[in-house]
């Protein structure tokens, strides 16, 4: 693989069973995303948009292709040595946040930086939790902070691990305009700041012009 790569994906197909016959929801997709990059997949709800960035997340199998992160065969390690690879290298922001509802936002930001038994989680998540602007509000739950709150400690969660790939899928999809507007301006400055590799899956063509690539899918491939 090209060592500017950070992400590659070869021959990805999706099919599901539909009742008695065969749904296909992404043929033969190839894309290669390189360092640094920040690329937007778009396409009408239900082009597969979501299917691709699991699979390339190593969230969801593919029925056939494979992935590359950073040179490592995401479908040739087991699920134990996946998860080791997404803790420490992908970072993911979600449209419904995916915040743990008992846990506190400096708490949740923790959370990867402590499964990776690092000795500095409290003071890193602390900082990055002041840099997107909630250093007020570290002591509070996920339900006594407003969506763009909720969707920033997600943004600290996902960055405060320094990943080499950042996932979005529609990260402002459940948030108002100004909200919407606050948390893209904070996720391409963050980008930036780290040097992250963006993938970002939305229906937003104006957020896509953003990006400095777009891949366009429909049916299930890419079409442009």
């Amino acid at each position: 693989m090209n060592n500017k790569n950070v992400l590659t994906a070869k021959g990805i197909g999706k099919v599901v069973k539909s009742g008695a016959s065969d749904l296909v929801i992404l043929r033969d997709i190839d894309l290669e995303i390189t360092r640094g990059e920040a690329v937007a997949v778009i396409g009408a709800s239900g082009s597969g948009k979501s299917t691709l960035l699991a699979i390339l997340a190593g969230l969801d199998t593919p029925s056939a292709g494979r992935v590359e992160i950073d040179g490592a065969d995401l479908f040739a390690l087991d699920e134990d040595a996946r998860a080791r690879l997404r803790a420490m290298q992908v970072g993911f922001v979600f449209q419904s946040f995916q915040l743990l509802p008992g846990y506190t936002a400096l708490e949740n930001v923790m959370l990867p930086l402590e499964l990776a038994d690092h000795p500095e989680a409290e003071r890193l998540s602390s900082e990055i939790l002041d840099r997107v602007g909630l250093g007020e509000r570290l002591d509070h739950y996920p339900k006594h902070l407003s969506g763009g709150e909720q969707q920033r400690v997600a943004l600290a969660r996902a960055f405060v691990v320094r990943p080499k790939l950042l996932l979005a899928d529609e990260p402002t999809g459940s948030l108002d305009a100004d909200s919407g507007a606050g948390v893209i301006r904070l996720l391409f400055d963050l980008n930036r700041e780290y040097g992250t590799t963006l993938v970002m899956v939305t229906h937003d063509e104006s957020l896509a012009g953003r990006c400095s690539r777009m891949l366009r899918l429909a049916a299930g491939r890419i079409v442009a």
